[in-house]
């Protein structure tokens, strides 16, 4: 029946017993001797309150030394209407019977509890957050993983746990690491809390550097608010409000000075949202998810450079059979990134600095236009022109040929992409004019742009198409197109050819957030060779890759530039 697990709970868990339980978390229990300069240049104190329905924390009988204090949870709005937010580090250490209760009043029973207790049924980690030996915590990448979910089961009375609390915090991934105001609230321990009241603070927040983790500067955290929910819109007792992290991450949230004024917060993303789809339906993550690479490997500068990222190309420009990035900056410059053939980038090299030139580049498309295993280069002038490198590398664009002089016919190529167009598999480029017709190039090469096949006449529907990249998003070896239309839809083409664009299939439906996509390419930037790989330069500098992208879904989201950075 609903709530037995709660009511068996209840027995145990009396008053008394609550009151006396100890933390399990150790984090952050001393306090340093002297106040360093970050404290004593930080006015910013915790204030102890009597919490708020959508915060509480956990309770667990398998302690060293008897009952246990553990952390801070809180309630997140799903459709399963039973899941709690807390920290990795917390979650593991929860090896016994646990109950959570919102809102926790010391020295009431569970019965006398605003919200009742809920029974712990089930608890979902991301498989890769592995703490350091010897240690519940670690610093390494995989910290950034530091987020867990619980089920729990109904609560003494039979009420699931939305419904007792009345709301829930609504799961949001944060537009960056720079906030005015995050509100964090959290359980410390008995130690410097023995009102067993909550705390909170609302100051603004950072980026740890190197890491995906927000930093903020309040005292009185102590152990025990591991877990605490960092929320953008908080009010006392609000049923709703957004939280875009959770206290924890490097070092378990603290700093190494073990000092109780500086935390740390997961920042949620693709990773974390993926644990919450899986707790929503009950299903432990695969133990084979993608290795955790963090911000290494991602590419260099922050978000405000990428925003001058003006065009891409995808290719193999290092001769190591790994795909490649090559960029156009807004002032010129070229640079290339070289694929590790994971995901990731090595070191960036520069192939033009800024100059006037490569402004006038309005379209550039990677593909093997010449012999050999080497891409190349197409660029379509502001004047026109088109101009081929047939295999620039680390150490330079090499030699440019003209293959359309300026003023040809070529200035209203709006876009083009190459891709395996040709019935033979070998590379074609297909254009999408200005005023909306198709056309493919099968034989673009050093001898030139060759003879041209149309696709589509002009009209209205192709002058909405706002982006375009080719790839092989079908698994069949055939050119494949993906179009990113003006309303923020997705589609794909499969077996583009000269017989016509292809198969089409829907990957998203209108929408405000692919709007925001100013620039993508897709190439193998992973093992498997194929390029179904799917890079995004947003509109805020945030550059993603989706792995493994098909013809009806989007791949595995990886941030290679992380907002607000």
């Amino acid at each position: 029946a609903a709530g037995q697990e709660a009511r068996q709970a209840a027995r145990f868990w009396t008053a008394e017993r609550m009151a006396a339980a100890r933390p399990l978390d150790a984090l952050r229990q001393a306090r340093p001797t002297l106040p360093s300069a970050a404290a004593a240049a930080s006015s910013s104190k915790g204030t102890l309150f009597q919490g708020t329905r959508l915060v509480g924390t956990f309770f667990g009988s398998d302690g060293p030394r008897g009952t246990t204090w553990h952390c801070t949870g809180s309630v997140i709005d799903t459709k399963a209407r039973n899941i709690v937010l807390t920290a990795a580090h917390c979650a593991r250490n929860m090896k016994g019977d646990y109950v959570f209760v919102p809102k926790f009043v010391k020295g009431a029973a569970p019965d006398r509890q605003p919200y009742g207790i809920f029974h712990i049924k089930r608890i979902f980690i991301d498989p890769r957050y592995v703490p350091d030996r010897g240690s519940s915590t670690t610093k390494k990448a995989a910290s950034d993983l530091d987020t867990a979910f619980a089920r729990v089961s109904a609560n003494q009375w039979g009420k699931s746990l939305q419904d007792a609390v009345g709301g829930g915090l609504t799961f949001t991934r944060p537009a960056g690491y720079t906030h005015r105001g995050v509100t964090v609230v959290g359980y410390p321990s008995h130690r410097h809390n023995t009102a067993g009241r909550a705390v909170k603070c609302t100051v603004p927040t950072t980026q740890l550097r190197g890491y995906r983790q927000l930093s903020m500067t309040c005292g009185g955290y102590y152990g025990g608010v591991s877990g605490s929910p960092w929320i953008t819109d908080y009010k006392d007792d609000a049923r709703t409000g957004h939280v875009i992290g959770n206290l924890g991450g490097y070092n378990g949230g603290g700093n190494d000075a073990n000092v109780d004024y500086v935390s740390y917060a997961t920042a949620f993303g693709a990773d974390a949202a993926y644990l919450l789809g899986r707790a929503v339906a009950d299903q432990a993550p695969p133990a084979d998810l993608p290795a955790y690479r963090g911000l290494s490997g991602s590419l260099p500068g922050g978000a405000g450079r990428w925003r001058k990222a003006a065009l891409m190309a995808s290719g193999e420009y290092t001769g190591d059979r790994h795909g490649d990035l090559l960029v156009v900056w807004t002032d010129g410059g070229v640079t290339l990134h070289p694929g590790d053939g994971k995901g990731g980038f090595g070191a960036e090299k520069r192939l033009r600095p800024a100059n006037s030139t490569w402004t006038h580049a309005r379209t550039v498309t990677g593909g093997t236009f010449a012999d050999g295993r080497r891409a190349g280069l197409l660029v379509r002038w502001s004047d026109g022109e088109v101009t081929l490198y047939p295999q620039p590398g680390p150490s330079g664009l090499g030699r440019e040929i003209r293959l359309a002089a300026p003023g040809s016919v070529w200035k209203n190529a709006a876009q083009f992409t190459a891709g395996a167009f040709r019935a033979d598999g070998g590379t074609g480029l297909l254009v999408r004019w200005a005023d909306g017709g198709l056309s493919l190039y099968p034989k673009v090469g050093t001898g030139g742009l060759g003879p041209g096949t149309r696709l589509l006449p002009a009209g209205d529907a192709w002058t909405k198409a706002a982006l375009l990249t080719g790839g092989d998003f079908g698994g069949t070896a055939a050119g494949d197109l993906l179009v990113r239309w003006a309303d923020g839809a997705l589609d794909t083409y499969a077996d583009v050819s000269a017989a016509g664009p292809g198969t089409p299939s829907r990957v998203r439906g209108p929408n405000n957030l692919w709007k925001q996509a100013r620039v993508l390419t897709a190439g193998a930037f992973r093992h498997d060779g194929r390029a179904d790989d799917l890079v995004v330069r947003w509109s805020n500098g945030e550059t993603t890759l989706y792995a493994d992208t098909g013809t009806k879904a989007l791949g595995t989201e990886y941030t290679l530039v992380h907002p607000g950075t």
